[in-house]
């Protein structure tokens, strides 16, 4: 026995001397030669004028790996790993290069303004897991080569403007848990094959252009929690298993739907109800009438006896025949009434900022409205009496309740000289009240609020129980059935805000006082702790797009937190939709990128850059300023209109608490409790 064993011991041994060589050593100079021509020419590409990757230097000695180069990531073999670029301002295209980089495990593109399409040669990234290139200015079709990266877990190519079908490989991504695709202009039927993506979690395909149904398999996949179809023109049955997702199946604006215990769809009166597997183009069509279009129905069986077919081809032919005409008949009708029910969809691309300044103003001036009516949405009245009792009916609420003809009066019947600006979802007007108070107005259209009319209310009646110093005080709102809007009256600010304090000279006056910033920190961290529900032990409303914008300054220079609770009335596409400038800002915690979730430390790591703002006056904070604070070196994060009239103790105190809140890791964050303790000890009261 201890023979065969030495035997044994032997040959393992010789066998190990043959085995090829192992990448485990760290790459050496041949890697970075090998890997900066190929860097150099990503950047050209996704940075034509060089304004974002200054840092990626083709006289770099030690390579990328080293931590000069802004967004890139290596493992522990000196190959690159990561690209986190989103929220750059990145302006070029994404180049095919990119598919050399063979080990990359994320792509971090997103919330750029990039154009061109999407790089088939992506799919050379065998080991990439995570693909963000969401929210950008990218056109053509989604390349079918995609359904061969089987690593990939997520997928995010919503708000840009990708055309075509939906590629039937992409059902061949075994570890995929989020696909969204929303906000496109995709065509087609939704594959059948996406049925077969067992540890999906969340598929969005809203504000598209898709027909068909709903494949059947979908409602199947054990992991789904969120399934979004608004906004197509789908048709045909709903599968009945969807009911389970609750809240998380989204189907609204898809007329030719129909279902069984489905409150907001129309009974299945046309189809047959023992059918429970839809067909794109309804029950007894046995085949897709083109190849382009993506299977998301059963194929007869190959198994049918060839003369049943042969006796049957002339009543198919006929009924083939009466089905195309009735289609054609179909589709122009959708076509006309998606057409009318969506003209704010069409004039501003899905809801997304794509108008420019000027075609914003243009519009405005075409349409009496502060934004354009939706004919579709005339049955839209959530303060209507209900009989679930969800009615704005009960005697707290009544005082919030304007008129439209008091907004239509205060705004000058929306006066382009009362406009204080617009995006894509919302404009806001000066106004003056009958009482002779001055307000701000904010008009946000229906399709941009939540759907479902009782998520609405709950949002109003979050808004109007905020109540702090330092948060903007609701006055009332008004909802119009007729045009399809809902106005949010504000107290009006007379200071402007936060960010028309940032990035100005001596000379034009706006420049703040070192009292004055330490009042402006101290106020919009107490109402951090007002919505944090630190103080009062209240339920936590986390603010998600805490900006200098969003701080507003009153005639006494007290700051006020806007937009507070805001997500809770808003739809979340739009919600999503409005972080982009935040992101260019780098307000979004770095955990965003992977989780996609908001919690109180991405408050506070929003807050930390306001500190740092406030601090340097710019609106943009780079490392320099980070490392100044570190350092206490002064002139590098202490805004040189101070000229030294500035407490060091206090700004080196501040430095370390905006360094503290703006820590890589969320759990290294304080709280918003902790900052307080730490202001209080600097004296910021004094």
């Amino acid at each position: 026995m201890a023979f065969l064993l030495y035997l044994f011991i032997i040959f393992f041994s010789t066998f190990l001397l043959f085995l090829p060589p192992t990448n485990s050593q760290p790459a050496n100079s041949n890697t970075y030669a090998t890997s900066l021509p190929l860097l150099m020419t990503i950047k050209a590409s996704l940075d034509p004028r060089n304004l974002v990757l200054s840092s990626w230097s083709i006289n770099s000695t030690s390579g990328p790996c080293d931590g000069s180069f802004e967004g890139i990531s290596c493992n522990e073999f000196g190959q690159v790993a990561n690209i986190t670029l989103q929220g750059k301002g990145l302006s070029g295209q994404i180049p095919p290069e990119i598919g050399q980089l063979k080990n990359l495990t994320g792509l971090y593109l997103h919330f750029n303004e990039l154009h061109g399409v999407v790089p088939k040669e992506l799919a050379d990234l065998t080991d990439l897991s995570d693909l963000y290139l969401n929210v950008n200015n990218l056109s053509g079709h989604i390349p079918s080569e995609i359904g061969s990266m089987f690593s990939l877990q997520v997928l995010q190519l919503c708000y840009n403007r990708l055309s075509g079908n939906i590629p039937t490989q992409l059902g061949s991504l075994k570890k995929l848990s989020v696909l969204a695709l929303q906000s496109n202009k995709l065509t087609g039927a939704i594959p059948a094959s996406l049925g077969g993506l067992l540890v999906l979690t969340r598929l969005d395909l809203s504000f598209n252009n898709l027909f068909g149904s709903i494949p059947s398999k979908l409602a199947d996949l054990p992991l789904l929690k969120v399934l979004d179809i608004r906004n197509n023109t789908l048709s045909g049955i709903v599968p009945l298993e969807l009911k389970r997702l609750n809240e998380g199946f989204q189907y609204a604006n898809n007329i030719g739907l129909c279902g069984i215990d489905f409150s907001s769809l129309k009974t299945c009166s046309d189809y047959s109800k023992s059918s429970s597997k839809p067909e794109p183009f309804g029950p007894g069509t046995g085949r897709i009438p083109s190849k382009d279009i993506p299977e998301s129905a059963n194929v007869l069986p190959n198994g049918l006896n060839q003369s049943k077919r042969t006796h049957t081809t002339a009543a198919v032919v006929i009924v083939i025949g009466l089905i195309v005409a009735s289609m054609v008949v179909a589709v122009f009708t959708l076509s006309w009434y998606r057409h009318r029910k969506q003209k704010i969809g069409s004039a501003f691309d899905s809801g997304e900022a794509r108008l420019s300044t000027d075609q914003v103003k243009d519009v405005c001036r075409r349409t009496a409205s502060p934004l354009i009516s939706l004919e579709y949405s005339n049955s839209w009245d959530p303060l209507a009496k209900r009989e679930d009792g969800n009615s704005f009916s009960q005697e707290i609420l009544k005082s919030y309740v304007f008129t439209l003809d008091a907004v239509e009066s205060a705004t000058q019947y929306f006066s382009e000289t009362n406009l204080l600006g617009k995006s894509s979802f919302s404009a806001m007007y000066k106004g003056i009240l009958r009482d002779g108070s001055a307000v701000a107005i904010k008009c946000i259209s229906k399709i941009s609020c939540k759907s479902d009319e009782t998520e609405f209310l709950k949002g109003l009646k979050l808004l109007t129980s905020l109540k702090h110093e330092n948060l903007l005080r609701l006055r009332g709102f008004c909802c119009s059935k007729g045009r399809g809007e809902c106005f949010l009256i504000y107290e009006f600010v007379s200071n402007g805000n936060l960010l028309q304090y940032l990035d100005v000279k001596d000379d034009k006056g706006n420049v703040l006082g070192w009292a004055t910033r330490k009042s402006i920190i101290q106020g919009v961290a107490k109402g951090i702790e007002y919505l944090h529900g630190t103080k009062n032990n209240k339920r936590t409303l986390v603010h998600r797009n805490i900006s200098a914008e969003k701080v507003l300054i009153d005639e006494h220079y007290n700051p006020l937190l806007s937009d507070s609770g805001l997500h809770n009335l808003l739809a979340d596409d739009i919600v999503f939709s409005t972080l982009k400038g935040s992101a260019a800002l780098g307000y979004l915690a770095p955990e965003y990128t992977t989780t996609g979730r908001f919690t109180e430390k991405s408050d506070i790591y929003a807050f930390g850059m306001i500190i740092f703002q406030i601090l340097s006056g710019k609106s943009r904070i780079s490392q320099l300023n980070c490392h100044g604070a570190e350092l206490s070196r002064f002139e590098d994060f202490i805004d040189a209109n101070l000229a030294g009239k500035f407490k060091e103790s206090e700004a080196a105190r501040l430095g370390e608490v905006a360094l503290l809140c703006t820590n890589e890791f969320p759990d290294q964050r304080p709280d918003i409790g902790t900052v307080m303790q730490e202001l209080d000890g600097i004296g910021l009261n004094s």
